[in-house]
């Protein structure tokens, strides 16, 4: 692992004026209302930008409309889009340091979390569609005789790009490579919170002269921005990542517009099934254990009610509490830290107020429920792993989304009640299960109502797998094959011809 680039990320701070891309140049926004970036581990100010407004956001959104009809992007070949996608991953990687210490700088994630976990697949997606340019086939289809009917798919348009705060680079990348391979253009808006990697990401294409003006644009700024782009006219597909309730007003907007193709990943609260039969509790304790309270629980598909058969509930609980006592809160630079800070002062407040409504709903509080205050957290909005034991189902806190460091365990006595607890939720991003019977297995694939089920190892992901949820959680997947029918229109071509 390289070593942060603390450094270089001040001194990049101190010059950065960038705060508006599109048509392949850095503008100054129309918009004038300041967002300061606080550094959440330390209170410090990192920087202040302006807002882009509505209008500045539909220049943006002309810019990469005009770009998706140019010949500079529409006539590239095949292999050439193919090599610029690939040379975006490249540029990733090259500077990879940069970009994981602005990255644990805005969001408070360790850096070894960043730079570990986020970086190498932030540049690792663009291999992967790259691979895709020239394998996404259309179709012949059987019709009658005396007619060809094939299908053959095409982009979309302009993509505007949503992306959530808790894996700001990482999940921007999982939307720009597949929009990109498929010849659409993209205008990205992270969330303003976390806006630093996005921002170098752009100075870095714009650099290296990646690819034509227009096809690459960013905006930043928050709630104005979102809507305007999720209502831009020129706009023919959303894909965001974040809450429920802002996804439901991201549809309203799209609705009033264009109809615009919609991706939306949301919320989720996961449930893991824990049985009785296990081979290996300690190695099941430990990997719920890191699946939960990695990148400081800010993940939609985190382990949150881990529903647990009644006869080993008191040795799973005692273990995750030891677990949880001894984890380390600080410093996201420092090796030792465990812990981040919690990306920012809203969401800390928040995830604070859920464990004051634990308490005032009857769980039993097993350890945790405050702020950290060991002399390296006590400037940031850290707050210890905390687990409440005995939880309820009619709870607040085991029926609705916390996205931090608060796990709930619940007593189960039959897979029947397991699965009716496990499926009593609006949410269905992911759940899991663990158990020896491998027939039990099977039937958990098939009961449990997710759009990602984990059997046996909580928490596996890879490209070639889609990623996304039903119920509430969302519409359409991130990742492989699946995503792309988001990134594509279908095109049905008769021709008429003598049999």
């Amino acid at each position: 692992m390289e070593q942060p680039r603390l450094d270089w990320a001040r001194d990049w701070l101190n010059k950065n004026s960038h705060t508006l891309y599109y048509g392949g140049e850095w503008r100054k926004p129309e918009g004038s209302t300041p967002f300061t970036s606080i550094n959440p581990a330390t209170g410090a100010k990192l920087w202040e930008f302006p807002e882009s407004n509505a209008k500045d956001v539909e220049r943006a959104a002309a810019a990469a409309k005009s770009a998706f009809h140019s010949a500079a992007w529409r006539d590239l070949s095949r292999a050439e889009r193919a090599t610029r996608v690939k040379r975006i991953g490249a540029v990733i990687r090259e500077h990879a340091a940069e970009l994981a210490t602005l990255e644990s700088l805005d969001n408070g994630k360790t850096y070894a979390e960043s730079f570990v976990d986020d970086l190498p697949e932030s540049a690792d997606v663009f291999d992967y569609y790259a691979g895709w340019v020239d394998k996404f086939y259309g179709e012949t289809c059987p019709v009658e005789r005396g007619f060809l009917n094939y299908t053959v798919k095409e982009p979309i348009g302009v993509c505007g790009l949503i992306v959530p705060w808790n894996f700001p680079l990482l999940l921007a990348c999982w939307k720009i490579a597949p929009a990109l391979a498929m010849g659409n253009t993209v205008v990205v808006k992270p969330a303003p919170f976390t806006s630093l990697t996005l921002v170098r990401l752009a100075e870095l294409i714009h650099e290296r002269q990646i690819l034509p003006p227009g096809v690459f644009n960013l905006v930043l700024g928050g709630g104005e921005a979102g809507q305007a782009l999720s209502q831009s006219p020129l706009v023919d597909k959303i894909s965001f990542t974040g809450s429920t309730a802002t996804g439901g007003h991201i549809v309203q907007s799209a609705g009033k517009s264009n109809l615009k193709a919609l991706t939306l990943e949301l919320g989720g609260k996961a449930p893991v099934l824990c049985f009785a039969d296990l081979k290996n509790p300690d190695a099941v304790i430990q990997r719920i254990f890191q699946a939960t309270f990695s990148h400081k629980a800010e993940k939609c598909t985190e382990p949150a009610r881990i529903l647990i058969e009644e006869s080993i509930y008191d040795k799973f609980a005692h273990a995750l509490v030891e677990k949880a006592e001894k984890f380390r809160c600080g410093d996201p630079f420092a090796e030792s830290t465990q812990q981040g800070a919690q990306c920012q002062k809203d969401h800390f407040d928040k995830i604070l107020n859920y464990i004051r409504i634990g308490k005032d709903e009857g769980a039993k509080l097993l350890c945790g429920g405050e702020r950290d205050s060991s002399p390296s957290a006590q400037n940031g909005l850290f707050i210890r792993p905390t687990i409440f034991g005995n939880v309820k189902q009619s709870m607040r806190i085991a029926r609705e989304e916390i996205f931090g460091p608060v796990l709930c365990l619940q007593k189960f006595k039959t897979e029947d009640e397991a699965v009716q607890i496990a499926n009593d939720t609006i949410y269905g991003l992911a759940a899991g299960a663990y158990t020896a019977d491998n027939s039990r297995t099977h039937r958990l694939a098939t009961r449990l109502e997710a759009g990602m089920v984990f059997l046996n190892h909580y928490g596996c992901y890879h490209f070639a797998s889609p990623f996304g949820g039903i119920k509430q959680s969302g519409w359409g997947k991130e990742m492989a094959v699946h995503s792309l029918d988001g990134y594509t229109k279908t095109k049905s071509v008769w021709i008429r011809y003598e049999p």
